[in-house]
């Protein structure tokens, strides 16, 4: 071949991508012949569509049919979106015991648990503070405290799982 002056940087960078480009066109059918067999042989992983899975179940019959690690990890698809929240539900349950005990941890213990950074914690906290401000909204213009069972009942909505009571 003869002999070219080098093209400016601009040019190639351009020249570069495009054989890039046209080398990864060639080399994609057999990809896609090998992975195609591969297919065949196995079945595709449990986890796959396991989301969908999960998010189907709850819309078609609602939290009964859900177990507690599974509705945390339904709102862990969101926090985390990347990952198997799987785990880091079940972590959870099994560190606070509770649905309840999980939003009541402070941030300090909720991130503790592998996987939980301050960003989660936080927002754990936020969506447990919206909790209580639901039941206090009920609660307003309302006799509270019309028998010791409902004072009981307050009382360990309000406070059950802070630090000091």
């Amino acid at each position: 071949m003869a002999n070219r002056s080098a093209p400016p940087d601009d040019q190639a960078s351009f020249i570069e991508d495009e054989r890039g480009f046209f080398a990864e066109q060639l080399s994609k059918p057999k990809a896609i012949r090998k992975s195609a067999a591969l297919d065949k042989e196995e079945p595709a992983a449990h986890y796959h569509g396991h989301r969908e899975r999960l998010r189907t179940k709850y819309r078609d019959h609602g939290d009964t049919a859900l177990a507690d690690y599974e509705i945390l990890e339904l709102l862990l698809f969101r926090l985390i979106p990347r990952r198997d929240t799987k785990p880091i539900a079940k972590a959870l349950l099994d560190r606070f015991g509770t649905l309840a005990g999980v939003f009541g941890a402070p941030a300090s213990l909720l991130q503790e648990v592998k996987g939980i950074g301050e960003a989660v914690a936080f927002d754990l906290k936020l969506i447990a503070t919206v909790g209580q401000r639901m039941l206090k909204s009920e609660l307003r213009g309302k006799q509270v405290l019309s028998s010791w069972s409902s004072v009981i009942d307050y009382c360990h909505a309000a406070m059950a799982y802070e630090s000091r009571e």
